[in-house]
């Protein structure tokens, strides 16, 4: 019941607050009626009924609007304090006056709701996004799953087709039922394809395993206390072939520290930091590995004489699926993620930058200095 009144209140000072501003706009310009004329008084009280409509709502507004036409017949419509009006013109300015005011306190009450539904609405829409975000960060996952199938599929199908026409070939020219004939030249060439495709399907698998154990963690730093110049000895040793066609340049800093790293996965991200430069960077040019201590660690740098990565890359190039050339060269762009997991497990920090005078790419690494 206590409620109930207490709405009823509300309402009805609504109303005669309503009502009350428009009697004293209209006294206020009854005392000045001799200097303003009927289209002032009009426009005058047709503000109060728009502030009427927007503070108070339509039913209020109609209240004003009524109240407003008696005093402006009354007060301002010659002949004035009668109901009575002599001039035709005046009769036409007062209906005008009167269905303006209604109209625009209606107008105005309608653009006051729909605002307040707008609000509401948008105030609905951020419950919704807010319980979305769970099923969002499901659908993102999702896709995650969906961009890692669609580059494994994409990037291990070519050398599959590979292998099998090679081996298609090799069974059509054998036996007895021989539709091809093929000279030992030509065999030999079929299983060098053989070869270096069922290597890039060996290269393709371990680069999601070891991604995987990255993400898992199980490339944390264990503590061994490793060399330098053995990690990059064994890297170069893997990347023979690789660099076959660069000339290489060593640069290690004599009596390097020994760092607490894991050696073998440090010379597997030397050996990635190494292929990434022969791959990006044209036959005949430098691949220049430096070694220097740095305070409590040692700084070690890949540097090449390519391209280079532009500066709004070189974070993203260590997001896994990135390759700045699209579908050039062959791999699912998982070797510097890779790189990165494996850094960071260790307590380091990777980083890229531009190469000498701003040629090529130089990717540095810096890992702790560990006590023997």
């Amino acid at each position: 019941m206590m409620k109930f009144e207490g709405v009823f209140q509300s309402k009805l000072l609504r109303f005669c607050v309503s009502a009350g501003a428009v009697l004293v706009v209209t006294l206020l310009l009854e005392r000045i009626s001799d200097r303003v004329n009927l289209t002032t008084v009009a426009l005058a009280l047709i503000l109060v009924v728009l502030a009427s409509a927007t503070f108070f709502g339509r039913n209020p507004a109609l209240l004003s609007s009524f109240v407003a036409m008696l005093g402006f017949n009354f007060l301002f419509v010659p002949p004035v304090r009668t109901w009575h009006i002599a001039e035709p013109q005046n009769l036409v300015a007062w209906a005008a006056f009167t269905i303006t005011a209604i109209v625009a306190g209606e107008l105005s009450a309608y653009a006051s709701r729909r605002a307040r539904e707008s609000e509401r609405l948008y105030a609905e829409l951020q419950l919704a996004f807010k319980a979305a975000t769970e099923a969002e960060a499901l659908k993102q996952s999702e896709k995650l799953k969906s961009a890692l199938l669609d580059a494994v599929t994409h990037d291990l199908r070519t050398p599959l087709t590979s292998i099998k026409a090679s081996v298609t070939t090799l069974l059509d020219s054998e036996g007895g039922h021989r539709t091809i004939e093929l000279n030992s030249l030509e065999r030999a060439e079929f299983l060098d394809i053989i070869n270096e495709e069922t290597d890039r399907l060996n290269h393709f698998i371990e680069g999601m395993v070891q991604l995987a154990r990255v993400e898992a963690g199980s490339a944390q730093a264990n503590g061994t206390i490793a060399n330098v110049e053995e990690i990059i000895t064994i890297a170069l040793d893997r990347a023979e072939a690789v660099i076959a066609k660069h000339d290489l340049v060593v640069n290690l800093e004599k009596e390097l520290p020994m760092i607490r790293v894991d050696a073998r996965a440090m010379a597997e991200v030397v050996y990635n930091l190494v292929e990434n430069a022969a791959k990006y960077s044209p036959e005949g040019t430098t691949i220049t590995i430096d070694a220097v201590s740095r305070a409590n660690s040692v700084l070690i740098s890949v540097m090449d004489e390519g391209t280079g990565i532009p500066v709004e890359m070189r974070e993203r190039v260590f997001d896994k699926f990135t390759r700045l050339d699209g579908e050039k060269t062959h791999g699912l762009g998982l070797g510097l993620a890779i790189v990165r997991g494996i850094v960071e497990a260790q307590n380091g920090t990777i980083y890229v930058e531009s190469g000498l005078n701003n040629v090529g790419t130089k990717i540095s690494l810096t890992l702790p200095v560990g006590e023997e």
